[in-house]
């Protein structure tokens, strides 16, 4: 069912992170056919500055997100509904603060710091202008995508990504193809699609439909530290690049020139296409984390890290090659003359730069999953290298010698030493190499329940309803449970997952599962049933009952009258019934 889920997430994250990468590829093509290599080099000269805006947004949307998450599996709804208004809040002051820096910076010239090319910085000044009008929808747009994942909406996030590619392109081609605009119309393109993309995603949270509300008056800003602490380690990796972005560009300045710049921003920007794949992965997965740690569900949190070892990591290896083989096709799109040395400069790019991507995965999905469960340290010390240490310091030993290629390679380098120190960690901790997905997580002692404390089983029709549910109840007895509460736990699992069966089943055509775990944990029974049918509490079933024939849905009410606790919640299109006896 994880499985299931993180591919049935995927496509709408994938699209989604794309739209930035979208924004580059229109950007680029653009500028190098209709402006010039020196616009192109302005557009460049700001990748390292929307580092810096990402940096920001990220640690807003990966620390709210982690909470919400966490609030979700808890059930919290007062504390859920607090931390997105305060999100949105924080987001929106931020965005106003950008842009009026970005606007103040590209009309008095005071971009010095980025470039002093006396050619290349009125257009960069021109080009920050533009950008300045689209950075509020840009981070505001940003935070909602995790949110319509949890109001299982992920249609909508797809929808303002085809809205954003459509403005983006008819626009670029508007103001600088038709107006000549040239950088400036670059940048505005891109901005009034973003303003567009963001709009159709705000509507829903504004249409009255949806769960989660802004209420300024509720919100808890107290909740703003722990939002900052969790989201800025994961991060910080974005801000640091900007750091790295300045350092590559002023080594490729020195030892290759203006076109080691356009070359290597020209690779980027096409790859950032490509990068939304690992980068979907991970938002997918940085949900899944944390609804599993408020839900404190030991298994899950392991299955998701197998997903990405053994699906998420193949598919991207397959993309990687894919990439590396069309590498002089890609290169025409943007190049038309094989001869000029920018051309060949850029096929290296996408010949070296693919094979960062899978080793990324184990790094973005290993620094969600520590920011989830407060490995500040580690997750610190891996964004550093990762950001900084390891690309510049690559890169300055390789540049002299390899030129632009020692960059790619020195990117290369960098995702092989992250990687390891993530399996580092897991032997030192473990005082072996880790042998299991859980001792490579090294997942908290005491966090959930230990796999002697549960059992987990599977019921795909009404044949092994009877039979989980007969093992449920030797699982309590096992456990010391009176012969009592054995039963009624075996009763509660057949007639709850027995009424998914009979009723959620036949709703579609599609193959359903439900998933069954028993906890023993204290001298409580915790049953948690899980399905991927259409949304419905049995609590509403239940109340529909109540009028008819006492006879009849027995095992409904004797459930109602015995549990010390029924909680119900529908989390990323799943429903989940917790029931404590």
């Amino acid at each position: 069912m994880i499985t299931k889920l993180m591919f049935r997430l995927l496509p709408a994250q994938i699209l989604l992170n794309a739209v930035n990468a979208v924004n580059g590829i229109v950007s680029s093509f653009f500028a190098s056919n209709y402006v010039g290599v020196d616009a192109m080099s302005a557009v460049g000269l700001y990748s390292p500055v929307n580092m810096l805006i990402n940096a920001v947004s990220i640690t807003l949307i990966a620390g709210s997100a982690i909470m919400c998450g966490r609030y979700m599996g808890q059930n919290n709804q007062e504390k859920l509904q607090s931390t997105f208004s305060l999100n949105l809040l924080l987001s929106t002051i931020i965005a106003g603060l950008f842009t009026l820096l970005f606007l103040v910076a590209g009309d008095l010239d005071l971009t010095g710091i980025i470039t002093n090319d006396e050619a290349v910085r009125p257009l960069f000044n021109r080009y920050l202008m533009g950008q300045a009008i689209g950075i509020v929808p840009f981070i505001l747009g940003s935070q909602l995508p995790a949110y319509l994942i949890m109001e299982n909406r992920n249609k909508r996030s797809f929808a303002a990504s085809i809205v954003y590619f459509i403005v983006n392109l008819m626009l670029n081609f508007v103001f600088v193809q038709l107006l000549h605009l040239e950088e400036f119309g670059l940048a505005l393109a891109s901005s009034l699609g973003m303003w567009a993309f963001f709009l159709v995603e705000a509507q829903y949270f504004v249409s009255g439909r949806s769960h989660l509300r802004f209420s300024a008056k509720h919100i808890n800003w107290s909740e703003s530290r722990g939002m900052l602490i969790i989201g800025f380690p994961g991060a910080a990796c974005n801000a640091y690049q900007t750091l790295r972005g300045m350092i590559v560009n002023w080594l490729l300045t020195i030892y290759v020139g203006s076109v080691g710049v356009s070359a290597f921003a020209t690779a980027n920007y096409l790859l950032a296409l490509f990068w939304a794949i690992p980068c979907g992965m991970q938002a997918v997965s940085r949900v899944l984390f944390s609804v599993s740690a408020g839900e404190e569900d030991r298994q899950t949190l392991t299955d998701i890290m197998r997903v990405m070892f053994f699906r998420f990591i193949p598919l991207q290896c397959a993309v990687s090659l894919l990439i590396m083989i069309c590498a002089v096709p890609l290169t025409h799109i943007f190049y038309s003359d094989s001869s000029e040395p920018v051309f060949m400069m850029t096929v290296w790019g996408f010949r070296i730069l693919p094979l960062c991507m899978p080793l990324a995965i184990i790094s973005m999905h290993y620094t969600s999953y520590g920011q989830t469960f407060g490995k500040q340290l580690l997750v610190h010390v891996t964004a550093v290298l990762d950001g900084v240490v390891c690309v510049a310091g690559f890169s300055a030993l390789l540049t002299s010698t390899m030129g632009v290629s020692g960059v790619y390679v020195a990117n290369v380098l960098n995702g092989i030493v992250v990687a390891l120190v993530f399996f580092g960690y897991a032997w030192i901790k473990n005082k072996h190499f880790p042998r299991n997905m859980e001792e490579f997580m090294v997942i908290p002692d005491g966090f959930g329940a230990d796999q002697d404390e549960r059992i987990d089983l599977s019921v795909r029709d009404m044949g092994g309803v009877v039979e989980v549910a007969k093992q449920i109840q030797a699982f309590c007895i096992s456990k010391g449970i009176d012969s009592r509460r054995a039963y009624l736990a075996g009763l509660a699992m057949e007639e709850m997952a027995g009424n998914v069966v009979e009723h959620g089943f036949s709703k579609d055509s599609k193959s359903h599962t439900v998933d069954v775990r028993v906890t023993h944990k204290g001298d409580d029974v915790i049953l948690r049933i899980k399905d991927d049918c259409i949304p419905f509490s049995p609590a509403e079933r239940q109340k529909l009952t109540e009028k008819e024939d006492i006879t009849s849905n027995i095992g409904i009410r004797m459930v109602f009258r015995t549990a010390s606790d029924i909680q119900y919640q529908n989390i990323l299109g799943l429903n989940v019934l917790t029931i404590r006896i």
